[in-house]
């Protein structure tokens, strides 16, 4: 056991190095089975944020709040952990339209539906899981963890589900937010269908994934068949020997395809731009490998790091088009297609992307290429003319083709942020003319004249290398420092707005679009859901996860604007050039594995030598 401690201890100074105390938090109270820190614990004679009748404040102060988190995914649940745990701030609603947590990976449970990063890297670094099953976790599993976590720190009894926020606007007398929600089902909807919530600080977790995008093509609706988004599948509807229509050929056909294949009589893969197919090379998790991640959390922690390490490595092959890595990224697609398609020649052309690698979204895949062999497959490379009454009319074709079921796997609206919601800010002024030109938040979080407002995961904040839970953990501790600030005042009494210059933010846009015009997203061979028609780009960030950790690894006080009884000492704070720092959670390595294993043996030996002499 003392050989076990120090070892872990020393693993984890040099791989993560972080306060001494979240280190002994996590050596001897994290548990070895599941990886979580503690959840909440009110300490004794705690009397702030108390609520009343023996209930929670979120049920006690029903429409009133310190803080309103919408949405309950990956992003709203890390808020609210980071407020409970962190902050001990209990005064919080999270506001759900679903009936229950898990975001995307509620809403698409579709055949096949996986993740694309490793799953020792896809989970919160204060609550990893070393029961992961597989290299890749699969949306089952992946909501299973979600729901997990929202049990274990107690999640549910701030939230209300089947809630969906309308509207949000700006108080200037107050300093508040009023947020406008309507309940959908349950006995609420009955006696408060409507109601307002007021909240000194408002989270959008929303995401850029929630709003499914249809399809306009002449007569599609027409068609009587069945149609179904690949976001909102319909398991009551019989797939075997129909005749089935998938539109699109992004990372959502690929998993889709090969399971509806094996039931359907016939598929037809529409493909309007070839995708960059690699190896996924998916496996099982072997039992002992999960016993060593559950009781040797330093095996775990390595094996994070490294895959940490391989994700950013992987950047350049999706940024930088003549780097060394995006050759590789070539060479290992024309690899996949002469090994998993040796004898058709003819679909490699149509399969080949004539786009630089990360231009669209790189799919990942072992078993896609392969179902073009079927008997029953057929990929359609022409144009969609129009939908007739039950089918589907391709260009160069005499006549249409009939299904049974067309799946559209075309994705979402990502260039309209917090849509639908109608947000208003300071002075009355809407969302949508502060982003008269483009969706943009300062570093990614926060709006001009959106006082007291963070957004999780918003605009420019993507990434198409590497696990997005390292963005949003980053995002958390930024906006954890903003609300810490207003509710600080608050409980003196005074009254605090904090909102970015629209000076600089535009000025931190506009160098941010300069800089992702010189990456491969801005291929104009390929359009994306990250790049609009006018070639801007909203969605991703163009530098690796640790480049963005870091951007965020400081409030600077200069750049916000503060209003109120309060803003005065936040004004003074910014003259003077005072930063609030906050330390980023270090997942990469830091030693090679030679240099940490003679370190490890000589430890040992140390720990041993003592051990004996004792």
């Amino acid at each position: 056991m003392v050989i076990f401690q120090s070892t872990h201890i020393i693993c984890r100074l040099l791989e993560c190095p972080r306060t001494f105390v979240n280190l002994l938090l996590q050596t001897f109270i994290m548990s070895p089975k599941t990886g979580y820190l503690p959840s909440y614990q009110p300490r004794e004679n705690e009397t702030h944020d108390e609520g009343c009748c023996g209930m929670s404040n979120a049920n006690c102060n029903f429409t009133k709040a310190k803080v309103v988190v919408v949405g309950g995914g990956i992003a709203g649940m890390c808020m609210a952990i980071d407020l409970l745990v962190n902050r001990r701030v209990k005064d919080i609603i999270i506001l759900e339209k679903g009936g229950g947590f898990g975001g995307t990976w509620r809403d698409n449970k579709f055949p096949g539906c996986c993740c694309d990063v490793f799953s020792v890297l896809y989970s919160y670094s204060f609550a990893q899981n070393p029961k992961w099953s597989r290299r890749y976790p699969g949306q089952e599993e992946i909501l299973d963890y979600l729901t997990d976590v929202a049990q274990r720190y107690g999640l549910y009894k701030y939230t209300r589900f089947h809630t969906t926020v309308e509207a949000a606007n700006w108080n200037d007398k107050s300093l508040k937010w009023e947020t406008t929600v309507t309940v959908g089902q349950g006995k609420e909807s009955e006696f408060t269908p409507t109601y307002k919530i007021t909240s000194d600080f408002l989270v959008a977790a929303t995401g850029q994934l929630n709003n499914p995008k249809g399809i306009d093509v002449p007569g599609y609706a027409d068609y009587q068949g069945k149609i179904m988004h690949s976001a909102r599948w319909d398991w009551s509807y019989d797939l075997k020997g129909k005749r089935i229509a998938v539109i699109g050929t992004g990372a959502t056909t690929a998993q889709i395809a090969p399971e509806i294949a094996k039931l359907a009589s016939q598929l037809t893969i529409c493909q309007r731009t070839p995708a960059w197919v690699i190896p996924r090379h998916d496996s099982k998790i072997p039992n002992w490998k999960q016993a060593m991640f559950a009781y040797l959390p330093p095996v775990r922690w390595r094996a994070r790091a490294e895959a940490m390490d391989f994700r950013e490595s992987f950047h350049s092959a999706v940024t930088q088009a003549d780097s060394a890595y995006a050759e590789l990224m070539r060479s290992m697609n024309y690899n996949l297609l002469r090994e998993q398609l040796p004898d058709r020649p003819d679909l490699w052309d149509k399969l080949s992307p004539n786009y630089h690698p990360g231009c669209k979204r790189t799919v990942i895949s072992d078993d896609y290429y392969p179902i073009l062999l079927r008997k029953n497959v057929k990929l359609e490379t022409n144009k969609i003319e129009l939908f007739t009454i039950d089918g589907v009319k391709f260009e160069g074709h005499d006549s249409a083709e009939k299904f049974d079921l067309i799946v559209l796997a075309t994705g979402f609206d990502t260039f309209s942020f917090l849509s639908p919601i109608k947000i208003t800010g300071r002075n009355r002024r809407p969302l949508e003319e502060i982003w008269t030109k483009a969706a943009y938040a300062y570093r990614g979080v926060t709006v001009p004249d959106l006082p007291n407002f963070g957004m999780l995961y918003g605009p420019n904040t993507n990434l198409s290398h590497n696990s997005l839970i390292l963005v949003i953990e980053a995002q958390t501790k930024y906006i954890s420092v903003l609300i810490n600030k207003v509710l600080q005042a608050r409980r003196k009494g005074d009254g605090l707005a904090l909102c970015p210059s629209e000076e600089k933010t535009l000025k931190y846009w506009l160098d941010l679009q300069e800089s992702l015009q010189n990456t491969s997203f801005a291929d104009h061979n390929c359009s994306s859901w990250w790049k609009r028609a006018d070639g801007l780009i909203t969605n991703n960030w163009p530098g690796t996860a640790i480049d963005y950790q870091e951007q965020l690894a400081a409030v600077e006080w200069a750049d916000y604007n503060a209003f109120g009884l309060a803003g005065f000492a936040v004004d003074m704070f910014g003259t003077s050039g005072k930063i609030t720092k906050i330390r980023r959670v270090v997942e990469e390595t830091r030693l090679s594995r030679t240099s940490l294993g003679v370190l490890l043996v000589g430890l040992v030996g140390f720990v041993v030598r003592i051990a004996w002499r004792l």
